[in-house]
């Protein structure tokens, strides 16, 4: 199949090795795997297939995915996968989505400090919308929500925020009563702000008190408690980033609209425009300006530095569950949000395991995989498989 456009893999494999050459000393292992996945992704090296129409005879190769999750072209199934598992846990009531963003002196921090950065993040907003939500004077229930970490802007510039979907209501403390909040209405996001920062904050002393930090270069000054603490204490009085937006028209949207949110990487394919005699144009949105569309050009260099910005530390989970979502006992609480709503018994799904990744793909967007792309009547059968590291991929006839 011939590709529609350029890939951030193209932009790798033509310049990934001077990179490392230049910048090698400052790359982390987990960017170095992930430049390399990125590289070899859907090449020969990493072996593949060779399927066959069974009606016209039209063949062709397949080569495997790296699987990396900071791959572009790695995240389809993986989305869709957790698009249908979240869809079983839909509620009949209303969804908001909730953003808590850091300021730009903290982002320094989270920078040199990700994985500690992130986790506060998690802790921090969590806390945040579950103590408010319990307090009797705004809302008096348990509620459920899942949060998910991006760590970019438009222009690939470093930029932690999260990205909260929160069903609009919640169990009381007893469990016995649904409790909706008030149509269009969540939580005020001026107490959300306040308290998020305060929580912010102290947890980040508590980490640096712990030894979990570690400052270096502009920075450096910060590894003295006296330097820290005054560079925390503007950041006490100012104002912190909390954003509502409008409550969703209904459930079944919720799913559309995160779906732009799950897996996705810092830069899709089809932002970028060209790459040539070493730089790299990509289309980005200026919400300064309504956002208008723009185009972007960077040095090759930069771009790849700015990509490798937004690689997650070893581990890391950049989704996480809260509430009555919780995993420990999210199969149980929903059932009672369910009971208490009046909504209809879920139906136990299928382990996606147990099929074919053909299958489950179908299933989950409705595409074959299968299905001859030249004939359109045949099914695509496999009658080859190679392994990319000792072997490359077998003679085809494309005459």
């Amino acid at each position: 199949m011939a590709r529609s456009g350029w890939e951030v893999a193209d932009i790798f494999r033509r310049y990934g090795e001077t990179y490392r050459a230049q910048h090698g000393a400052s790359l982390s292992t987990a960017q170095r795997r992930v430049m390399t996945a990125i590289e070899l992704c859907r090449t020969a090296a990493l072996g593949g297939h060779v399927e066959a129409c069974d009606q016209c005879g039209h063949q062709r190769i397949a080569f495997n995915s790296c699987r990396d999750r900071h791959c572009v072209k790695c995240q389809s199934l993986a989305r869709a996968q957790w698009l249908d598992d979240r869809r079983a846990e839909l509620l009949d009531t209303q969804y908001f989505h909730v953003v808590f963003t850091l300021p730009e002196a903290i982002a320094a921090i989270a920078y040199q400090n990700k994985a500690a950065a992130y986790a506060i993040l998690f802790r921090a907003a969590a806390e945040t919308l579950r103590t408010i939500a319990a307090d009797p004077r705004h809302l008096g229930a348990e509620i459920g929500f899942f949060a998910v970490l991006h760590t970019w802007g438009q222009t690939l510039v470093f930029h932690p925020h999260l990205h909260c979907v929160v069903a609009g209501g919640g169990l009381s403390a007893n469990g016995e009563r649904w409790i909706a909040c008030r149509p269009g209405f969540f939580l005020p996001v001026r107490v959300l702000s306040r308290l998020f920062r305060r929580l912010y904050l102290q947890h980040l002393e508590k980490a640096f008190e712990a030894g979990e930090l570690q400052f270096f270069s502009d920075l450096k000054a910060l590894n003295e408690r006296s330097a820290f603490l005054r560079y925390l204490a503007p950041l006490r009085k100012a104002a912190w980033v909390v954003y509502a937006k409008p409550p969703f028209a209904g459930p079944e949207t919720v799913l559309d609209y995160v779906g732009r949110y799950t897996h996705r990487v810092a830069i899709a394919n089809n932002r970028l425009v060209d790459i040539e005699d070493g730089t790299v144009r990509f289309r980005w949105k200026d919400y300064r300006h309504h956002g208008r569309q723009k185009i972007m050009t960077v040095s090759a260099d930069e771009f790849i530095r700015r990509f490798l910005l937004h690689v997650l530390p070893d581990g890391f989970h950049r989704i996480r569950y809260y509430g009555f979502l919780g995993n420990r006992h999210r199969a149980q609480k929903l059932a009672r949000c369910r009971a208490l709503i009046g909504m209809p018994v879920a139906e136990p799904s299928i382990d996606p395991s147990a099929k074919d990744y053909r299958d489950r793909y179908e299933d989950l967007t409705g595409h074959s995989l299968r299905t001859c792309p030249v004939c359109h009547q045949g099914q695509m059968i496999v009658i080859e498989t190679f392994d990319g590291l000792t072997t490359g991929p077998p003679d085809q006839d494309t005459s």
